[in-house]
């Protein structure tokens, strides 16, 4: 595929499914991974509280080839930290894989390669969440788009690592960046940010150009965050900084019990 790196729409996409509460009783006998298949965003309080789960896992997976960098770790850890509510602790599991086969990726078959590798699941009082590093990139990259990462149920988010790296050639500064203001977007979406479930207590923040997205240019959940084209990477490396969740953001995740 040629891109057009005059202007590159970086798309953070995102999965909304809503789930039927009454059914999640039923879902979880059947299934004991029931807790990880549901609606973006509907995880958010457990997640960002003590209560039920004091305990959060988080489940990193991904080839030799196609590992986050440490910086970029070190910085979503930080970010996780910061924001949640855990007294048994916060940990992150990260787990060695094969190349998964049939690259571009569906979100339909980035659903598929989870259900065969994820690990980790919600069990006890410990709640887990999974991220899976792709080999490939997005089926839904055109010739002046690309997806950089996508939020899909209530615990599980892809990072197209594949991506990141072809865009920014692997550069030690510039990809680090990069991974990190994507990583923190998609979990940003996953907290139920920005009014995922039309339940934040900033509603007037939403994007009505972007929806689920914050309308503060600054803010880590801006549509246009990062939003650059390949021109664009110089001022990006010059920047050399991750995006912040800006004051509204953080006052809907505090309103749901984070920090």
């Amino acid at each position: 595929m040629a891109y057009n790196f005059r202007w590159i729409l970086l798309l953070f996409a995102f999965v909304f499914v809503l789930s039927c509460k009454n059914d999640d009783d039923e879902q979880v006998a059947n299934d004991p991974t029931a807790e990880n298949k549901k609606g973006l965003g509907t995880s958010a309080e457990d997640i960002l509280t003590s209560n039920p789960y004091t305990r959060l896992t988080v489940e990193m997976a991904y080839s030799t080839t196609f590992e986050p960098t440490e910086t970029a770790k070190t910085n979503f850890k930080n970010f996780i930290e910061e924001r949640v509510h855990k007294p048994g602790g916060v940990t992150f599991v990260e787990r060695v894989i094969n190349d998964q086969p049939g690259a571009p990726f569906s979100i339909e078959e980035i659903i598929q390669i989870e259900d065969n590798i994820r690990t980790e699941y919600t069990e006890g009082n410990n709640l887990a969440v999974f991220v899976f590093f792709s080999n490939g990139r997005s089926s839904n990259d055109t010739e002046t788009t690309v997806t950089l990462g996508t939020a899909y149920r209530n615990t599980s988010m892809v990072i197209y690592e594949a991506t990141l790296k072809f865009l920014t050639d692997s550069n030690e500064e510039l990809l680090p960046i990069l991974e990190s203001t994507v990583l923190n977007h998609e979990f940003g979406h996953i907290l139920g940010l920005t009014n995922i479930l039309d339940d934040d207590i900033h509603q007037v923040h939403e994007d009505p150009n972007a929806q689920k997205h914050c309308i503060v240019e600054e803010c880590l959940m801006y549509f246009d965050a990062t939003n650059v084209g390949r021109s664009d990477l110089q001022r990006m490396m010059q920047r050399a900084m991750v995006p912040e969740l800006d004051p509204l953001c953080i006052g809907d995740l505090q309103a749901k019990g984070g920090r």
